[in-house]
């Protein structure tokens, strides 16, 4: 079923680029949500009225999560949900900035068993369900062994506010950073930078698919206090984020003021 459940996932991936290359670079129209809650595009909801129609027309007895919905709570119900997130990083695609994606995911319980981080406008597709490898674009992918002295890590400057970090000092890595969340993921999980974080809550739909991608690359994928994110939950949203080599993953949370204490 993960199989399965991956290649339609793969299929709706593809077709949303196709959806969002319409409008990427067209002047489309755009609001603001409510409650602060960031802009969205008339790109982003016809990409995720396509979603909606491809993915439960295939699957009718799965649930949906997606930042483009009215959530409903039956999906508490389904053994099976979607989590979508129609365009992760909508505030690059209102740009014209090549680094937005679609983050495709399906969750068997609390558990994300396939996964797809698509970007149409840079041709990448990171792939992966629960019994296999990670891939990008069908080959297969691997996190870093890098350690905390040599890391580049993706983060936002917020990370590196002094109350975060035991006596008030953040560790000397390099931080990098791109618009997408879900790509983030996915970079750790190719290996082209050893970890990413956000230490501020984070959104199911922005994290669901490039957290499995992460872990089967053999990233360690925890929130912030070091416990096993689970998803489809009543309220979508986990405490933040670190993902990145087992290693890298453990010193990270020694240095973290809210990880775990013995």
């Amino acid at each position: 079923m993960p199989e399965r459940d991956l290649a339609l996932l793969i299929e709706a991936a593809q077709g949303a680029g196709e959806i969002a290359r319409r409008f990427w670079r067209q002047e489309p129209a755009i609001w603001e949500k409510d409650a602060g809650a960031g802009p969205v595009t008339e790109a982003d909801l016809a990409v995720n009225d396509y979603l909606l129609d491809k993915l439960i027309g295939a699957r009718p007895g799965y649930g949906w999560l997606s930042e483009e919905s009215t959530d409903d709570a039956a999906r508490l119900d389904a053994t099976h949900c979607f989590i979508i997130d129609p365009i992760d990083g909508t505030r690059a695609f209102i740009d014209g900035q090549q680094g937005f994606s679609h983050s495709l995911a399906v969750a068997r319980e609390d558990e994300i068993v396939a996964a797809v981080v698509h970007l149409p406008e840079m041709e990448l597709t990171y792939a992966a369900h629960r019994d296999g490898p990670a891939t990008l674009n069908g080959q297969e992918i691997a996190a870093t062994e890098a350690r905390l002295a040599s890391a580049d890590v993706l983060t936002s400057k917020a990370a590196m506010e002094p109350g975060y970090w035991i006596g008030q000092h953040p560790p000397e890595f390099k931080r990098s950073f791109r618009p997408s969340l879900a790509w983030r993921l996915c970079l750790v999980a190719e290996g082209r930078f050893d970890a990413t974080m956000s230490l501020r809550s984070a959104w199911e739909w922005d994290i669901a698919a490039g957290t499995l991608i992460a872990e089967r690359a053999g990233a360690v994928a925890t929130d912030m206090r070091g416990k096993r994110m689970r998803f489809n939950n009543p309220e979508a949203r986990l405490d933040g984020l670190v993902i990145a080599g087992p290693a890298l993953h453990a010193e990270i949370m020694d240095r973290l003021a809210t990880g775990p204490r013995g």
